[in-house]
């Protein structure tokens, strides 16, 4: 491998892909009881709607959410083509390769098409990024794009790294060649999006943008911070971080909805049992009018388990016989 970005594999970023990892499997098994097409839809919409507003797109998500449902909508006319592109761009994602230039080219030209004249090509000219009268970060020159970028495609392909590390290397150095003349920023949120979703489907519709967008500020500053380390392992860290926050606010709202939408009234039932003191899998399942059996604890108890909303009581001893279950104070928020 001619060229491997600088970066350093932490203990925090081992123990943030570690906890990533649980977070995936227990989104599956909520995922697995809900209603997963309008989850997909809706996470969609708020990835291209935090995704624009981190550009200075100022339509709301109710906005967004009629353009893309093809209603109409008053505001301004480059705001809009926005949304229609970025849509376009993240339902053509699953059909790019995440280490081919052409596909990259591509998703550029439709997040662009009609808003810029260079809409999927790279730049000829030199950019920098500023904050008020300062400049922030110079980006290489125009003519070195082509090369650094091939290089970075080629390392992304050949990388034995983890996938969620790959993806925020990628994302990072994306940023510092900045090889789009407008845009870069938007191409790298979504290619990381596509690196993520090729070791595991889920990651395809999480919202990770919307965390991204609350912490603004501090993603730019890391930014900042690793151009002038000269290396990606802070920015890899902080991007981790917003992957594990969206999971697992993406649970908390799946199992919500569950409940609000009784998905089950047995689960509504568990939890109401839960909030009278511990108890025992048995007597949860017999609140809920279920058999003690194994697929009832697996359908109805593991996934309120692994998404945090009750917990055990003897968390070391998980087939202890003295075993039992306790609400969380987030399980409680569900029934306040």
């Amino acid at each position: 491998m001619s060229h491997i970005p600088p970066y350093t594999i932490t203990p925090a970023i081992l123990s943030l892909v570690a906890e990533i990892a649980g977070e995936v499997g227990r989104l599956g098994a909520l995922a697995g009881t809900g209603n997963v097409p309008k989850l997909r839809r809706e996470n969609r919409i708020r990835s291209i709607h935090a995704s624009l507003a981190i550009e200075n797109n100022s339509l709301t998500l109710d906005q967004v959410t009629s353009v893309i449902a093809g209603r109409r909508v008053l505001g301004p006319q480059r705001e809009i083509q926005e949304v229609k592109n970025a849509f376009a761009a993240y339902e053509a994602m699953p059909s790019w390769k995440p280490s081919a230039v052409k596909d990259l080219l591509a998703a550029h030209r439709l997040m662009l098409e009609g808003l810029v004249d260079e809409a999927g090509k790279f730049r000829t000219r030199g950019v920098g990024i500023t904050q008020g009268k300062r400049i922030v970060h110079l980006a290489p020159p125009a003519d070195r794009v082509p090369g650094l970028m091939k290089d970075l495609l080629d390392w992304l392909k050949r990388t034995d790294a983890h996938p969620l590390v790959a993806g925020c290397v990628f994302h990072y150095e994306l940023e510092f060649i900045h090889p789009f003349a407008d845009g870069s920023g938007r191409i790298g949120r979504l290619w990381q999006t596509l690196i993520l979703s090729q070791w595991n489907p889920l990651f395809a519709f999480l919202p990770v943008e919307t965390v991204i967008r609350d912490q603004q500020a501090d993603y730019y500053k890391v930014l900042a911070a690793c151009d002038k380390a000269g290396n990606s392992t802070a920015f890899t860290e902080f991007l981790l971080s917003s992957l594990r926050t969206a999971l697992r606010e993406i649970a908390g709202e799946q199992v919500s909805e569950q409940v609000s939408e009784q998905v089950s009234e047995q689960v509504a039932k568990i939890l109401r049992a839960c909030s009278k003191g511990s108890k025992t899998k048995a007597q949860l399942l017999e609140s809920a009018g279920l058999a003690n059996a194994y697929l009832n604890y697996k359908w109805h108890i593991l996934p309120l388990l692994q998404s945090g909303v009750i917990e055990m009581t003897l968390p070391d001893k998980p087939q202890s016989r003295l075993q039992k279950y306790r609400l969380t104070s987030q399980g409680r928020t569900l029934l306040d």
